[in-house]
């Protein structure tokens, strides 16, 4: 026994040293990638160059400014970035209020919702359950969106996520929206999934919004209420939807007959119930943003250089022309007029 308790004891000390050690060099390739001077040009004050159209983004170059949320005109998108002093997971604005995503690392990361008003000053700081992944604000700013990925459900597979959706009002009133308690409807029939999922808002107006549910191996298109605690499925093999300016059609991701972990992004004209594919024939696992009505924007990983890096890439919503680099070393864009 007290040889077993010895032989405990020094895992122990081993595991604990180990995590020591890998925070401890996390940090470190932190500070050296602080020190190095950013890959990108970086110059002008957010406040003055978020009084005109804008994006919003969060910076994913090298260097100073890594993880800080940017901005830049929208007539010049790949010119100077003007960094905001959030740092943020994903983050989504809108004119006068953004939110971001907080990753607070350590021993133990936590992570928070951080709400901006204007000139980018924090308005509130929620404590967050689960991993980041999606963010959103209807148009006016009244309402938030945030998904995350979290561990735990009776009906997940053991190392396997689930996720929460809420929605909240960003004034504080009201108790939150959990998408997960509302009534869905599969094809005109109230169903009760026990496995549902619910991911990817993107708001009509301030009560009305589209997302994706999930139920086994399907996904849908749904259209929510939040006064009637509904969801109704529109089409199904649709994920992260997002709406274009005009409500006319919502930008996704189709999984089609791609392998598990591959999407192809296309766009459903809401009123044919027509789908395009977009001249994007590479993998896109992002939630779309729209630049205007005629073309779609998304970040996209940059695995091919070996680094952490992404872009803002740029295609026409109707299927033609080709796909052009926006921003380099951006993700998750938000456009503000």
């Amino acid at each position: 026994m007290r040889t077993r308790l010895l032989v405990f004891a020094a895992v122990v000390v081993v595991a604990i040293g180990g995590t020591v050690a890998y925070v401890l060099h996390a940090r470190q390739k932190q500070v050296d990638a602080a020190s190095r001077p950013p890959a990108v040009p970086v110059g002008g004050d957010p406040a003055a160059v978020s009084t005109g159209p804008h994006l919003v983004f969060r910076s994913t170059s090298t260097g100073e400014g890594y993880g800080q949320v940017a901005v830049v005109p929208l007539d010049n998108p790949n010119g100077p970035r003007a960094f905001t002093d959030a740092s943020c997971e994903r983050v989504y604005a809108t004119r006068g209020s953004a939110i971001c995503l907080v990753a607070k690392r350590g021993l133990a990361t936590t992570y928070e919702v951080k709400i901006y008003g204007p000139e980018w000053t924090v308005e509130s700081d929620t404590p967050l359950a689960g991993l980041p992944s999606r963010a959103r604000l209807s148009r006016d700013g009244s309402l938030t969106a945030t998904t995350t990925f979290v561990y735990g459900d009776s009906y997940t597979s053991p190392g396997q996520f689930s996720t929460r959706t809420t929605v909240s009002r960003v004034d504080g009133t009201g108790q939150p929206y959990d998408l997960e308690t509302f009534q869905l409807v599969i094809d005109g029939k109230a169903s009760n999934p026990v496995d549902r999922n619910m991911w990817g808002v993107t708001f009509v107006d301030d009560d009305t919004f589209y997302a994706t549910a999930a139920s086994g191996t399907k996904t849908w298109l749904v259209k929510g209420s939040l006064s009637g605690k509904r969801l109704e499925t529109v089409r199904g093999d649709v994920e992260c939807p997002s709406l274009s300016p005009d409500g006319t059609r919502v930008a996704f991701k189709k999984r089609g007959d791609l392998p598990n972990g591959h999407w192809r992004l296309s766009v459903l004209d809401l009123r044919t119930g027509v789908v395009t594919e977009t001249a994007e024939t590479k993998n896109i696992d992002d939630q779309a943003e729209w630049l205007d009505n005629d073309t779609v924007i998304y970040g996209m990983g940059r695995q091919a250089d070996g680094t952490a890096s992404s872009d803002i890439w740029a295609v026409p919503a109707n299927g033609t022309g080709a796909p052009r680099l926006l921003v380099s070393d951006a993700w998750s864009p938000a456009v503000v007029r």
